[in-house]
């Protein structure tokens, strides 16, 4: 479809829309104008019930103000990631919305750019489209590329399965909405639904892996970008599921969920998690997550069904994954700090990170790869000199980004100047994720790439190495 544009306005056949023009971002070959239109809702859901799509307005609808996000917590992560602008953010059940980025000329030029979905991660529970940690500005200005930001629902309200109440995988409906929207509108700013890449980290790549075994789901996307995911958990069974429903029900302490209020749902959500993950807190595994056979999950479906969707895929994880996950366990945390203790949790992370992230990321490539699929895989491996957290689990997000406010004094960067160290391996990132975007390959004159072989493991490294031998050095 075609959209009529009139300064930062786009018409879709729903309504019109008003954005804002952000001025320069750095570009490739300099600044470039980069117009965003926030807060768009996708569609609108009752509580527990499935997303349905958006009614249609009249006049002219702003949208240059991010939108509600979704009822959560407060987050762990920020003694690892450093302080988000999600702490702030207003929360609403109402939180079906998503921003749109893209260059300016976009939306005159005629001339189809390729598109790139991100689904945040967060372990299920917290998390949102809008933070300023994922301001996708520098990719679009990068890469020439539409870029769209998707919000969801979390926690209880997302994936809560319980009989009578919720039959669970409600995030992952909102997920399909998002991308069955991105079909529809997303010609209208200037992107090819044709060439549509979903891209995203952690809870974002797991989820990613379940819409890859949803016959409806895959023609909606072309490509997939997997950081990070916890595949090596698997699917949560219908036995988990229940026993997580049976908590919450114990923290509503006798009132309906499908009335309850907010805040109280949010308790009980807290409760459920704290129960769920056993004596100590040591299971870190996600209470609130996708559940095998709940539609639109098939029964038994595994990833190697995932990787087999004929989607050109690019996976992998960093290299030090659960440093994250040990850092915000205040019982491990503790634990470290005693000699022998420490570093036998050390040995031991070592290979929770290779059941739970590299290994499977590992063999989800292998699976792609002997499908036939365009299959690329990928270590991060860099290291910040002074956080002691090691390449650890979101430490590529501010590389991918670039955003260096939004990721200023985060903690797994102690150490790291963002000009020197940063940037020039950010460059390199973001250069094969947009090549891959494009092309669905993320080799680079900066960086060849090999295409992954079965059995070989991750065929490229990144770290400050490769960053100062393909050049990118300040």
């Amino acid at each position: 479809m075609t959209g009529a544009i009139t300064d930062a306005t786009v018409t879709l056949s729903t309504g019109t829309l008003r954005g804002r023009r952000r001025g320069g971002v750095l570009g490739a070959v300099g600044a470039v104008e980069v117009v965003e239109f926030r807060g768009i809702r996708y569609a609108t859901a009752h509580r527990f019930a499935p997303p349905e799509p958006p009614a249609p307005w009249s006049g002219i609808r702003d949208a240059v103000e991010p939108g509600p996000i979704s009822p959560q917590l407060p987050a762990r992560v920020a003694s690892v990631t450093g302080p988000s602008t999600d702490d702030d953010a207003p929360q609403d059940e109402d939180c079906l919305r998503l921003d749109v980025r893209a260059p300016a000329a976009a939306l005159t030029d005629g001339v189809p750019r390729p598109v790139l979905v991100w689904l945040h991660g967060g372990a299920y529970v917290i998390g949102s489209a809008s933070t300023s940690w994922y301001d996708t500005a520098r990719l679009v200005a990068e890469g020439d590329v539409v870029a769209v930001s998707v919000g969801y629902r979390l926690g209880v309200l997302g994936w809560l399965a319980a009989d009578g109440v919720s039959d669970g995988n409600l995030g992952l409906l909102d997920q399909i909405a998002a991308l069955r929207w991105v079909q529809e509108h997303i010609a209208a700013f200037g992107g090819d639904p044709a060439q549509v890449t979903v891209a995203g980290q952690s809870a974002g790549a797991h989820a990613i892996a379940c819409l890859m075994t949803v016959p409806a789901a895959r023609p909606l996307f072309r490509r997939a970008i997997l950081q990070s995911g916890q595949l090596g958990l698997g699917l949560s069974s219908p036995a988990r599921a229940a026993r997580v429903a049976g908590h919450v029900t114990e923290g509503l302490d006798g009132a309906d969920p499908r009335t309850a209020g907010v805040d109280a749902l949010l308790a009980a959500q807290r409760h459920a998690m704290i129960r769920a993950a056993g004596p100590g807190g040591l299971d870190s595994s996600p209470a609130f997550a996708p559940t095998a056979g709940v539609a639109p999950l098939a029964p038994g479906v595994t990833w190697t069904d995932a990787a087999s969707s004929g989607h050109d895929v690019l996976v992998g994880a960093t290299a030090d994954e659960i440093e994250t996950f040990l850092a915000i366990s205040p019982p491990l945390r503790a634990a470290r700090r005693l000699p022998l203790i420490g570093r036998l949790a050390s040995a031991a992370g070592g290979v929770v990170t290779r059941r739970v992230f590299t290994g499977p990321a590992d063999r989800f490539a292998d699976d792609a790869a002997r499908a036939g699929a365009r299959t690329f895989s990928y270590r991060f491996a860099w290291r910040a000199p002074a956080s002691g957290l090691g390449a650890c689990h979101c430490v590529d997000l501010p590389f991918l980004f670039g955003a260096r406010e939004a990721w200023a004094g985060a903690p797994m960067l102690r150490g790291a100047d963002w000009d020197t160290d940063v940037e020039p391996l950010g460059a390199v990132l973001r250069g094969a994720w947009l090549a891959f975007a494009r092309h669905g390959d993320p080799g680079t004159d900066d960086l060849p790439w090999p295409p992954h072989s079965p059995g070989a493991g991750p065929t490229v490294v990144l770290d400050t190495v490769t960053a100062h031998r393909n050049g990118h050095t300040r």
